[in-house]
């Protein structure tokens, strides 16, 4: 039975970091990357426990297996998360809807992933309409940046309604910052 919840396990976290490595940018072909999409952070298991600690990520699962995870950032990570810190600061002198992003509630989709069994089949929709369901009452906005290389990404956050509201480079990639507000939905 595949269903959508939160990471409650050490086991699950070890198979988030799993799927995190195979789907990592440098461990796939080019091909794979532009067909399949990819991720760009590689998360240690230490990492994604501190971030658990802050707020339990979500997860798909088939039974035991995790088929799919969407990484829930708090701002607060960027304590001792020195990537998500420069993103918090990028992301804090951007202005939506004529403020200051930084006044409104939101926290980061740190990163989503799905494992290649378990691709178009509905589990990316699921994972974020459980973001929504768990804290679419506490947040306004749910934030992300994707490379602009990584068009299929792209598109399917496109597809659940996130809008990019700024693109910029840095030492490492050209970035999209997206949002998904739900006080449109």
């Amino acid at each position: 039975m595949i269903y959508a919840t939160t990471v409650t396990t050490k086991e699950e976290l070890e198979q988030i970091h799993t799927l995190n490595k195979k789907n990592f940018k440098d461990h796939i072909s080019n091909e794979e990357k532009q067909q399949e999409g990819f991720v760009t952070w590689l998360y240690s298991l230490d990492l994604l426990q501190q971030i658990h600690e802050l707020a339990a990520s979500v997860i798909v699962k088939d039974d035991n297996k995790v088929a799919g995870y969407a990484l829930v950032t708090p701002r607060d990570a960027s304590a001792f998360h020195p990537d998500l810190k420069t993103m918090v600061n990028n992301l804090e002198s951007l202005n939506y809807r004529g403020a200051p992003l930084k006044a409104y509630d939101y926290y980061i989709m740190g990163q989503i992933c799905i494992d290649k069994a378990y691709r178009r089949k509905g589990i990316f929709n699921m994972l974020y309409q459980h973001h929504k369901k768990l804290y679419g009452n506490t947040y306004e906005l749910l934030v992300t940046e994707i490379s602009a290389s990584n068009s299929r990404s792209q598109k399917a956050h496109e597809k659940i309604g996130f809008k990019t509201i700024h693109t910029y480079h840095d030492a490492m990639d050209e970035w999209n910052v997206v949002t998904w507000d739900w006080s449109e939905d």
